[in-house]
């Protein structure tokens, strides 16, 4: 686990993201990994570097999280939200910048549930005339 620093979980879809940020050069590693290498789209990495990018804090904070759950594209969503608590924690006076953006609340949309007589949530069943 991290020494010290500032905290944030982050949560999307079925990830979550347990962040932890110290002042530093700018490196970023996700599950013991660096972060170019753990996530495999360029956008996702990109997704991840908004907060401090909207702050003009890039490159002044190391990060050390642990993703778990869901895919690449809920973890990237996850590391963002946690990123930018754990930013607040650092600076309250981030916290307009952040929410404007959007980068602090945790987005709500989640998969449905499958639905009884459905082959998925919405998906009938296929229709045979005969």
């Amino acid at each position: 686990m991290p020494e010290t620093g500032y905290y944030g979980t982050g949560h999307r879809k079925d990830a979550t993201a347990r962040v932890w940020i110290k002042e530093g050069s700018g490196q970023v590693v996700v599950n013991g990994k660096p972060l170019a290498e753990y996530l495999p789209r360029e956008s996702l990495v990109q997704v991840v570097n908004q907060p401090f990018d909207c702050t003009d804090t890039a490159g002044r904070f190391d990060v050390r999280a642990f993703a778990k759950g869901g895919g690449p594209c809920g973890q990237a969503g996850a590391l963002r939200h946690g990123i930018a608590k754990a930013l607040v924690e650092f600076d309250e006076n981030l916290r307009s910048v952040l929410r404007r953006r959007g980068y602090l609340t945790r987005d709500p949309r989640v998969k449905e549930r499958k639905h009884a007589g459905f082959r998925r949530a919405r998906r009938g069943k296929q229709f045979s005339k005969r």
